[in-house]
């Protein structure tokens, strides 16, 4: 392949780019969109999040976990049981973390 086809493929994709991530940024009016869409883009962020963070506690190497001696699953308890009660991101992360560091070495799960 030759420098002026790597360029070219470099610059096409600069422009594909550009231009599928300036469709909604180019409009000078907002995009009519009906309700039910606004609504459902509200929980795109949490279904998102929820499609990274749930298969790392469930799976170990593509399968799901089959015993119960899992230091995730109790950090994940732990961890949600915060969050609800004092409301606190930072508190619900170390709680969470302490409790699987804890019985990873603890225990040796």
């Amino acid at each position: 392949m030759s420098n002026w086809e790597v360029t070219l493929g470099i610059l096409g994709l600069a422009l594909i780019t550009l231009l599928t991530r300036g469709f909604f940024l180019l409009p000078r009016r907002e995009l009519p969109m009906p309700d039910w869409a606004k609504q459902g883009l509200r929980y795109a962020p949490l279904a998102a999040l929820a499609a990274v963070i749930v298969p790392e506690i469930v799976l170990t190497k593509g399968q799901l976990v089959s015993t119960w001696q899992d230091p995730r699953l109790f950090a994940v308890a732990v961890g949600t049981a915060y969050f609800f009660w004092k409301r606190g991101i930072l508190g619900t992360i170390v709680s969470g973390t302490a409790v699987m560091l804890a019985l990873r070495l603890g225990l040796g799960w």
